[in-house]
Parts: C-alpha cells; structure tokens; sequence
C-alpha cells in the first residue's frame, strides 16, 4: 500500500478525526476557554501517539504545548514541524450560518473555528505522515512537532520553550503550513514574510477638554496636531519619510521580479476585490512589489475626542493613533521603533506633549532561493497536488518564523493549503475539502522530497 493508497483508504476517519479536534473551543484569547485548550492539548497528544509518535504535554504559564517525535536514524534530515491548535474568538456570533465548534460540511467546504486556522493545515500534515509511517512502516526523515496553544494572543510561551529546550529541538528544517496558496487554480510555495514592528503615539495638549468657542484659536487642538504628525509619514510618493527607515533595505532581486512576473494579475480585478478605485503604495513598484518585499508604515487607528451623537464642541485634551510597519529583509523592529520615535518627537510642536509607546516586533525571514529544502517542498507539492507550485512571498509576519531562525539557525519551508477567501479570523471560517485532501497529499510526499536533501 503506498501512502496515498492509505490516505484514500483513511478518509472518512481522518475527516471524523478532524472534526473531533475542531470541536474544542480553544480560543486562547479567552479565560474562560482555559479547560478547553487543556483538553485539546490532551488530545493532541494522545492522537500524535496513536500514530506511532513519542509525545508529551508541557504545561506553560500560559496555554500547554505540545511536543511530539519520531526518530528513525541521526544520518538522516531531522525536520521540525510547527502548527497551532489555539483559535480566534468567534464574536460576532449571529453571522455564523452553523455552530462555530459544531463543524459542518456545506458545498465542499468544512465550516468551523479553527478549519483553517491553523486546525485544518496542521492536520493535514499530521495526517501525510501518518500515511507515510502506516504505509511503508517508517519515514524517510526524523520528525519533531510543536504545536502550541498561544499562537493568537500574547504573550506566546513557544519562544521561551525553544531557547530552554534548544537540544531537544535539534533539526535541519522547519515546516509550517499556516498560509495560503496564491488561488484555488495555483499552490504555492511562500518563501518570505515580512516582518512588523508597532507603536502606539499619545498626543497630549490641554489638561481638559476645553470649550471651542472659548479657547479655540488660542490652544492647539491635539487631534490637529497628531493629524498633522501623521501626514508627514509619507512623501508625495508614498515613501516613508522617517530618516533611516531605508537604510539596509535592497529592492526584490532579479529572481523575486521573474517570480511575481509569473503570477496573473488583474489590476481591475484587484481594485473592484477591495472596493477602491484606484490603487496606492509607493510609486515604482508593482502591487506585489509593495506588498511582499517593500517596508510600509500603515495607520491602524486613530481616537481623539467626542465620538457620540450629535455634537459636542470641545477641543480635546488627548488624541493617539496605532502604527504598524512592515519590515523586510535589513531592518529590525527595535531600531525602526526607535527611528519613528525619534522623528516624531522632532516634528511634534511645542504646544503638545508626546509619549510613543514602543511595541517591539519580529523581523522578516525569507528562506534562500538557491535552497535545497525550497525545491524539495517544490516537488512536494507538485506530486500533492498535481501541478507546478508558483513562489510568492506573503506581505504578514508569522512571528514564531523569525524565533526558528534566531534562536535554532533554521529556515522555514511555508506550506499553505488555505485560500485568501476562507475567511481566516471572521465569521464562517472554512476550508475546502480539496485543499484539505491535496494538503495531505502534499504532506505524504514532503518527507520524501526532503529525505533527497544532503
């Protein structure tokens, strides 16, 4: 029997499988969930022995993580694969057209908390090995897992948990399948991310709110001012304009440009997808470009004054907004967090007090493109899913990629069998069964293609 033969023979256990573990609520964000994510680590655990792995749960201040492995021989490649079992909450609830932790299958889609986030990837890893192990008897590879419970809040315990148990942890690779294919009619292969940092800005003018008509004119208004502050982020270009927020960036490469030349790309189709009409950005790079290997800075949010009915005439005593950067490749979230303090404490006047609230970050990875390992979860996917994967980079941070490569020295291999359209973090969060199937596939050949790496 060979491993896809086991997978075909398997499938409705492994979807009863995965509609079990869907059923914990395991929304870590939440303490009143705490049990659930206890029992779900349990699971885990006990499933992953089932299977044939040494596993075991390790309780952390926070949510337990789970470690599992299995070990065949030192000369061969150790690979450590990560997921989450934790979840977004559900709020608002009344949208969802079925019980979020009640998984129910509608026009060829699984619908639950958790299908694809990172539930549904997860397993499908999870269940490609198996395949290989309960077929052929062996795998081609060592295999390491962590799978933690505090990937959707703060703070994650995982980053302490690797640099304690460095020796343990011991590979040559990482595989995380927690991101997307390009479309339903093209998977990919993801090999970059980038990385954030984030501030909170306080502007602060009057110690009350004070009457307009009395004091306006007179006293700066600290919605103005940080309006004013936050318009100069910008050049008429779209560039950052903090001094230094460029130094060490490089534009894509050679090899990114011929990559994302590849992608179809409708420019209409975009803009009419988002509601706009037209697109910005900083001038002189494509929409890919700008989203996955150019720094931005973005306004999440901004408060400041009377937000009720009707009208309320005050100049307001405090305004503040909440700014997030996209970092690539030579810059560092601290630095960067630095560099926007500094510019807006000269650019502020001295009419209002500033306090910036500096929020740290992660930086960005990108996997070498001459890598081994990136063409070996190349063919992996090919024989998963039947066609040629394109490479694409993906414009977020997965934070936990940058502790692999900071505190193990590995790479990550970025495997997602997720569509944009699944509705990750939202009401009616999904995930198709042929994606679901084809990740399998696709996580029955990964050891394999990689067993070939020297």
């Amino acid at each position: 029997m060979t491993p896809f033969e086991y997978l075909k023979k398997t499938e409705k256990k492994r979807m009863d499988d995965l509609f079990a573990w869907l059923r914990f609520a395991s929304v870590s964000a939440r303490s009143e969930y705490k049990k659930e994510l206890i029992a779900c680590a349990k699971w885990t655990r006990n499933h992953l022995s089932a299977i044939g792995f040494k596993s075991k749960v390790y309780p952390t201040a926070g949510h337990p993580i789970v470690y599992a492995e299995y070990l065949v021989d030192k000369k061969l490649p150790t690979v450590l694969y990560y997921g989450h079992y934790d979840v977004q909450p559900v709020e608002p609830l009344n949208l969802w057209k079925s019980k979020p932790f009640e998984p129910e299958v509608r026009s060829g889609y699984i619908y639950a908390r958790g299908a694809v986030d990172d539930k549904g990837q997860t397993f499908a890893q999870i269940k490609g090995i198996e395949a290989v192990l309960k077929a052929t008897g062996t795998l081609p590879v060592n295999v390491k897992m962590v799978i933690e419970g505090e990937e959707e809040t703060h703070p994650s315990h995982l980053p302490a948990f690797l640099k304690k148990n460095k020796k343990m942890l011991r590979a040559d690779v990482v595989v995380v399948s927690d991101t997307a294919q390009f479309s339903k009619t093209h998977p990919a292969v993801t090999f970059g991310l980038r990385g954030i940092a984030a501030v909170e800005v306080f502007v602060k003018g009057p110690n009350r709110d004070l009457h307009s008509g009395s004091f306006g004119g007179a006293v700066a208004n600290p919605v103005t001012v940080l309006c004013n502050m936050v318009a100069q982020l910008h050049d008429k270009n779209g560039r950052v304009a903090i001094p230094g927020f460029y130094s060490g960036v490089k534009p894509p490469n050679k090899w990114m440009k011929t990559q994302f030349k590849k992608l179809p790309f409708s420019e209409a189709a975009y803009k009419r997808s988002v509601g706009v009409k037209a697109l910005g950005g900083e001038k002189g790079f494509t929409p890919f470009e700008r989203t996955w290997a150019r720094p931005t800075c973005e306004i999440n949010g901004i408060t400041g004054g009377y937000q009720g009915e009707g009208h309320k005439t005050i100049i307001p005593s405090l305004a503040s907004c909440k700014i997030t950067m996209r970092l690539v490749p030579g810059q560092d979230p601290h630095d960067i967090c630095n560099k926007i303090e500094k510019y807006l404490k000269k650019i502020a006047p001295p009419s209002v007090e500033l306090k910036i609230s500096k929020q740290g970050g992660a930086r960005a990875v990108v996997v070498p493109t001459d890598s081994p390992w990136l063409d070996a979860a190349r063919a992996a996917i090919k024989k998963g899913f039947g066609k040629e994967p394109v490479f694409m980079m993906e414009g977020g941070s997965i934070p936990i990629v940058n502790d692999f490569k900071q505190t193990l020295g590995l790479d990550t291999l970025l495997i997602g069998f997720a569509q944009n359209d699944d509705n990750t973090h939202s009401p009616n969060e999904r995930f198709r069964i042929i994606d679901f199937e084809r990740g399998c596939k696709t996580a029955a050949a990964l050891p394999e293609a990689l067993a070939t790496v020297k």
